[in-house]
């Protein structure tokens, strides 16, 4: 019996020990099986406030005409975009602020477009024009650490300085010169982002269609068609001309299939170089590198204007039917723009229907009009285009009434009229006997009655029989013509 007793007792303690040593075991097995697990991966991230920054340069011409035209009304640029914004500078010739009288100009920096909360730093420059370099700068981007960005709350929100620079100080300074100042503006719009690392990006390329397009005009491969252009020849693809102009399309494709072999088209109504532009621009989409920046160099744009490549090159994209090719050339020519040349320009808007750049030219024609009526090119647009005379009649009336606030009838544009009335006298005395049959700005515009039309051309007829007298090249301006005012 005792033996019995102490071989179960033997068998319980060599059960416990069994079980206690594989529980070791598993647990050693689990912290290893631990150890080769990887740790979990550590994730960064980056945030990154920074200013996308950019500058507008804003001329204004004629400043001694801008003055007067009261207290905290002002003349704004054309807007521009930076950040995603856009934006506008706002130059009071009289001051903004009513208690200064009228002693400071001020400038200010609008934001023009929707938007709540644009954090935003700015720079205001006033160029002198002697060539010293001593501008009068104006910078929020250098107390940036100081007070943080300035932020406009909404549409219409303005940074700047109601008493930017003592107008009789701005008058007698190198900062105006010709009558004539120049401001430049700098606006950095503060944005935040994170920047994290992505596991799985691929790259796109940009398309290359345009390229290899190309190469296919460049080694004819599989040409069709071929064109003589004053004895240099071209060989190109019809389907690719089909497809990029209705007017090749309706040529080659409007007969039937396996009738028509490869042929020999002769061109006569353009230069060489000009359909080899317009074969460029057709199977790569761009323009040529000489058309980007073909511009006239000449004082009188008349006889440069149809020499420049994108003119010619407008001429073609009208016959051809490609709209986008012409908006290409009117960008290009728009560059050129000058109180020399606008009239010219004009004339060839109007001749190819470039509606944007013919747009342009009037618009700036009526802002320049008595520099713009004392050039040459002036003459060029009399002679050649008189049915652009009653266009820019309306466009000047136009612009007259946006200064004066929107006045119709005539009863605003004091000032436009007072200048109009000097120059059609052919620079003489400015008495009120003269002004007084000087017509109304309500009649330019065809507002007092029928008979707007007449009238525009009765005050058309008066102004260039007085630019061809003795106003062409009078240079005294000793007279405000602001004095009537």
């Amino acid at each position: 019996f005792p033996r019995k007793k102490n071989r179960k007792t033997h068998k319980r303690i060599r059960l416990r020990i069994f079980l206690v040593t594989r529980k070791k075991k598993e647990e050693g097995e689990r912290q290893r099986s631990f150890k080769k697990m990887p740790s979990p991966p550590t994730t960064t991230s980056l945030s990154v406030t920074q200013t996308i920054n950019g500058s507008h340069s804003f001329t204004i011409k004629g400043y001694s005409l801008a003055k007067g035209i009261g207290i905290g009304k002002h003349i704004a640029s054309d807007t521009f975009t930076v950040g995603g914004y856009q934006w506008a500078i706002y130059f009071y010739p009289d001051g903004k602020n009513p208690e200064d009288n009228s002693a400071y100009v001020s400038v200010f920096i609008a934001l023009a477009s929707d938007g709540t909360d644009v954090r935003a730093l700015f720079e205001l420059s006033l160029l002198d024009q002697s060539g010293k370099g001593k501008h009068k700068v104006h910078s929020h981007f250098d107390r940036a650490l100081e007070s943080g960005p300035y932020t406009l709350k909404y549409r219409g929100s303005m940074w700047g300085y109601k008493r930017f620079f003592r107008r009789t100080m701005l008058e007698a300074s190198d900062f105006l010169k010709d009558d004539c100042l120049k401001i430049n503006c700098t606006v950095g719009v503060v944005v935040s982002e994170i920047d994290c690392p992505r596991l799985h990006s691929i790259h796109v390329p940009a398309s290359d269609i345009g390229s290899q397009f190309g190469m296919l005009l460049e080694k004819e491969d599989g040409s069709d068609i071929t064109f003589n252009v004053s004895g240099e020849k071209f060989r190109a693809h019809r389907l690719v001309l089909a497809a990029r102009s209705p007017v090749f399309e309706s040529e080659f494709l409007d007969v039937v299939d396996g009738v028509e072999e490869d042929r020999d088209i002769e061109v006569t109504d353009m230069e060489p170089k000009v359909f080899k532009a317009l074969l460029h621009y057709i199977y790569k989409d761009a323009l040529i590198e000489d058309a980007e920046s073909s511009s006239s160099s000449g004082s009188s744009f008349g006889p440069s204007a149809s020499d420049t490549l994108a003119a010619k090159l407008l001429g073609a994209a009208d016959k051809y039917k490609l709209p986008r090719l012409s908006l290409m050339c009117e960008s290009v020519l728009c560059k050129d723009i000058s109180v020399d040349s606008v009239a010219n320009v004009l004339a060839l808007a109007d001749r190819y229907n470039a509606s944007a750049l013919k747009s342009v030219c009037l618009k700036f024609a009526a802002e320049n009009l008595i520099a713009v009526m004392r050039s040459d090119g002036f003459d060029y647009l009399r002679e050649h285009c008189p049915s652009l005379q009653s266009e820019l009649l309306k466009t000047v009336a136009g612009c007259e009434e946006e200064l004066s606030g929107g006045g119709g009838g005539g009863g605003g544009g004091g000032k436009t009229r007072s200048v109009w009335g000097q120059f059609s006298d052919g620079g003489g005395e400015t008495n009120e006997r003269s002004a007084r049959q000087q017509p109304t700005w309500g009649e330019v515009n065809g507002g007092g009655g029928g008979g707007g039309a007449e009238r525009s051309q009765s005050v058309w007829v008066q102004v260039v029989n007085a630019n061809n007298g003795s106003g062409r090249n009078n240079n005294n301006d000793s007279d405000d013509p602001m004095a009537e005012d």
